[in-house]
């Protein structure tokens, strides 16, 4: 089985022992080859997928994990796929789950529960940025790693900016009780970021008592302590967490202090260090198994766009790259192919981009950075496009947001790039096409996988 599994992932990865088992999904050890570098691989069953009406909250996960990249998130390297299965290839994390430090009525210490609640802070506010709400925060989704860092994992209930409906507010009801702030609850609508917070809280407490502020074995009582925010503090929290904690605690979300205020409250701010600085790095979805001959690669020549994430893009089956996006978000046109040369394609779209008036920067022979000279609703708008080379004398070109507003972005696309193309475009994405390409290259057909 590991042998087949090893081929199945086109040799690069090595998967071993079960680690892991969620209602949805298997979590394996796994190894990168050629470096050697432990991964974790997530497992999901596509059949599973679709009979269970998940597909929307994969998307939400992948979406969410991809645009969160920060040193106390998880991170997904790569999302592989297969006809029937999709992997999840994240960075492994090795010290277990933040709760088996409090489970069986443990505490922390004020200040390593504040190194933690630091790190958390920290990681839901780059998420917030990023407009992703993460909706299921508690200690069991706060992983350690090998240098006693915290490392959000779990993004199956985030919910992304373009979820909210007219009233601009999210709507559905997730996450785990005792840690869902009172607005969830009460169904009428609620702000994704201030819910994170108020579970954030219900961490803090956690960390510092062993034990929860709400907890009551008949639900509909714990609701009840939930809405008033009826808890007690035990005798040896100190004046300063008790005040914070009764500001994140607050029943009325409008009260509730923000992640801003936390951070400049005194308490917070001890023995604070930043982050290490980042860089976002953008994830490519890719078949593990194309067909040899089917695509080629070469320091010389474009990077390859495999024959997976041809028909993912250009077609409307399931989806797994442009999967990630809302279903207005899929109309904009940011994928074509072409059967013009990729240098070609480059200085075609390094013309149009001066004629538009961006700034274009080349970062290597075949992806154009291309950055807006006005600010926009969102600062300015900044665009790199990608060009991949298939064998049959077709190039594919990916279009991807790397700053600004997502509307400007889209007219970009839709308004200025595609017109300006026109006579070297073949195919844009979303246009009726078809297409023969084989994306499962005669791999995985076992479908016994339990989630």
């Amino acid at each position: 089985m590991e042998e087949q599994t090893q081929m199945l992932l086109g040799g690069k990865y090595e998967k071993g022992r079960l680690i892991g088992k969620g209602t949805f999904a298997k979590v394996y050890y796994g190894r990168e080859i050629s470096t050697g570098e432990s991964v974790a691989i997530k497992v999901i069953n596509k059949d599973q997928v679709r009979d269970q009406g998940m597909v929307e909250q994969i998307q939400r996960e992948i979406s969410a994990t991809r645009l969160v990249r920060h040193p106390n998130v998880v991170e997904l390297r790569e999302v592989l796929a297969t006809k029937s299965k999709i992997y999840y290839v994240m960075e492994y994390v090795s010290g277990g789950e933040l709760f088996a430090k409090v489970a069986g009525g443990g505490r922390l210490k004020e200040d390593v529960a504040r190194k933690y609640f630091q790190q958390l802070i920290s990681a839901v506010d780059f998420c917030h940025s990023r407009g992703v709400s993460h909706r299921d925060i508690k200690p069991e989704n706060l992983l350690l790693d090998g240098n006693d860092d915290l490392k959000i994992t779990d993004f199956g209930f985030s919910a992304l900016s373009e979820q909210k409906r007219y009233d601009g507010l999210l709507h559905t009801l997730c996450g785990t009780p005792a840690y869902v702030a009172p607005e969830v609850l009460r169904k009428k609508g609620y702000d994704g970021a201030k819910a994170d917070i108020w579970s954030c809280g219900v961490v803090l407490y956690v960390l510092l008592a062993g034990f929860l502020p709400f907890h009551d074995e008949n639900l509909t009582n714990l609701y009840r302590k939930i809405f008033k925010a009826e808890y007690e503090f035990p005798p040896w929290f100190s004046p300063e967490t008790r005040k914070l904690i009764s500001k994140i605690l607050m029943a009325d979300p409008q009260r509730r202090i923000s992640i801003e205020g936390i951070m400049r409250v005194p308490w917070y701010r001890r023995g604070l260090s930043r982050p290490n600085s980042f860089r976002l790095k953008k994830e490519r979805v890719s078949s593990p198994d194309p067909k040899p001959g089917s695509l080629k690669k070469s320091t010389s020549s474009p990077a390859f766009f495999n024959a997976f994430e041809l028909i993912s893009t250009m077609s409307s089956g399931f989806d797994l790259s442009t999967l990630f996006e809302s279903k207005e978000k899929k109309k904009v046109a940011s994928v074509f192919t072409s059967k013009f040369s990729a240098r070609e394609i480059v200085e075609r779209i390094e013309a149009a981009a001066r004629g538009l008036r961006f700034r274009v920067e080349k970062e290597d022979d075949f992806k154009v950075k291309m950055e807006g000279t006005e600010e926009g609703r969102k600062g300015v708008l900044a665009v790199t496009a990608e060009v991949f080379e298939m064998v049959t004398e077709m190039t594919v070109v990916e279009f991807s947001k790397d700053s600004g507003d997502t509307l400007e972005y889209e007219k970009f696309c839709e308004e200025d790039v595609r017109p300006a193309l026109k006579d070297i475009v073949w195919t844009w994405q979303g246009d009726d096409c078809t297409s023969s390409v084989d994306g499962d290259g005669g791999g995985d057909r076992d479908r016994n996988v339990n989630l």
